[in-house]
């Protein structure tokens, strides 16, 4: 079974114009950002690579940690994308997440270490992380807590 996805987009002018993409309910401007030398119009190609792939992995580490009965009181990510500029080539390089699990009270710190190594397992076993495979570097840097812990 295949599914298809559909985007659409419109482009005014050269470079350093301005446009918008609309895909299911993704509506939005696009340009190149300003640190790259374009208007900072909407978003960019390099927030939306780096949006696909951390919903990507906090989706799939949601439904590992379900599939694994393991209750989380919160799941929340922060991700960081790295490009370089060299001889004015763009190469997107890394992006590491690094998801804050909170296990509700009460669990063993063997949930816990099950709970970092499915964090790190659903890192390869996203589908954009595939995609990327060879040419960025994808990795998890998790920190799972147990709720008495967090407070």
């Amino acid at each position: 079974m295949e599914h298809v996805f559909r985007l659409t987009a419109e482009w005014s002018g050269g470079r350093n114009s301005s446009g918008s993409i609309e895909s299911g309910e993704l509506r939005t401007a696009i340009s190149i950002p300003e640190p790259m030398g374009g208007p900072g119009i909407g978003t960019n190609p390099d927030e939306m690579l780096l949006g696909a792939a951390s919903t990507c992995y906090i989706i799939t580490l949601a439904a590992m940690l379900e599939r694994s009965s393991i209750e989380v009181q919160s799941l929340t990510l922060e991700s960081d994308g790295v490009v370089d500029v060299t001889n004015n080539i763009f190469t997107y390089k890394t992006i590491t997440h690094r998801p804050l699990l909170v296990l509700t009270a009460g669990q063993s710190e063997d949930v816990q270490i099950k709970a970092e190594r499915i964090s790190h397992k659903a890192e390869s076993s996203c589908m954009i992380t595939r995609a990327l495979q060879g040419n960025v570097i994808v990795s998890a840097e998790p920190t799972i807590l147990i709720a008495e812990q967090a407070d």
